[in-house]
């Protein structure tokens, strides 16, 4: 599996506090079934002060650490960047990481408050040709209130990633509620695990994934694990991917009724995901690393 947002790196915000945690969270990972792990450290202006340069540096440390233990797990680099205004020249200039440098970028929003106009900063991401990963909604206070932002949201390009922890009930039945019904509304497109130790909050994503696999089937559940994050690591375009869940029931609909399937939904070729899962999960990881 591919997990794309952890806080692992050591002491650089509220994850690993030290290098002993980070290597404890590395093992854990690779006895979870995770191969490819992003390091994803908080981007908070005022809180987490943390810029590109000094991530790199960071998983360049701890990679090497890890391969001098022959712990096999590979690093990849990120980050979870807090909405703000400057958000597009801050991802240029490089003081904001992408995913693995490509055009996905993982995006928090306040945890208690609905920011206003928070569709204008997902809108202009996409304007400018990147695709914001809304990350862990299902735990904010204001779900509930703001449902339809996220139907919104997932139709207009934002990909959303909900935590393996919400779905086990680590984060308590609110969180894993709207987890659930994220997923069974087909609005999810990644599974992550957003481990921050060993203890309270570990690396757990087979566990969220085996919860998948029962909600919306073993071939969506690998998707949320493995194609869309390990599309997201080639940079392949969204149309390029496997559709949510709610984009394949709505084509499956079209489909039934007589017309034709929209091109953006097929999905063919040698570079297809089809064509990779055929070839299997290592075979993607060998073309890849």
């Amino acid at each position: 599996m591919i997990d794309l947002h952890s806080h692992i790196l050591p002491g650089i915000d509220d994850g690993a506090a030290n290098l002993e945690i980070s290597i404890a969270m590395a093992r854990a990972s690779v006895a979870n079934g995770v191969t490819v792990l992003a390091c994803t450290p908080h981007i908070m202006p005022g809180v987490w002060n943390n810029t590109g340069a000094q991530i790199r540096q960071g998983v360049a440390r701890l990679q090497e650490v890890l391969d001098e233990q022959a712990i096999p797990l590979r690093l990849v680099t990120g980050a979870d960047v807090h909405i703000a205004p400057d958000l597009v020249d801050g991802v240029r200039s490089g003081r904001v990481l992408s995913l693995h440098d490509t055009r996905y970028i993982l995006l928090e929003l306040p945890h208690h408050v609905a920011p206003p106009h928070v569709d204008e900063c997902f809108f202009q991401l996409l304007t400018e040709g990147y695709i914001p990963v809304f990350t862990h909604p299902e735990r904010l206070s204001w779900i509930q209130q703001h449902y339809d932002l996220m139907r919104r949201l997932a139709a207009s390009g934002v990909w959303i990633q909900i935590t393996a922890g919400s779905l086990t009930g680590s984060f308590g039945r609110r969180a894993q509620y709207w987890a659930e019904k994220m997923l069974s509304d087909g609005l999810v497109h990644i599974l992550a695990s957003d481990a921050h130790n060993v203890s309270h909050r570990p690396p757990i994503l087979a566990e969220g994934w085996e919860i998948a696999c029962r909600l919306v089937g073993k071939e969506e559940a690998q998707h949320l694990v493995v194609t869309r994050p390990y599309g997201i690591l080639c940079n392949e375009p969204p149309n390029k991917l496997p559709c949510m869940l709610a984009e394949n029931l709505a084509n499956s609909e079209i489909v039934q009724s007589g017309r034709p399937e929209s091109q953006s939904s097929r999905q063919s070729g040698d570079g297809s995901p089809g064509a990779g899962e055929r070839r299997g999960v290592a075979g993607w990881l060998q073309r890849f690393f």
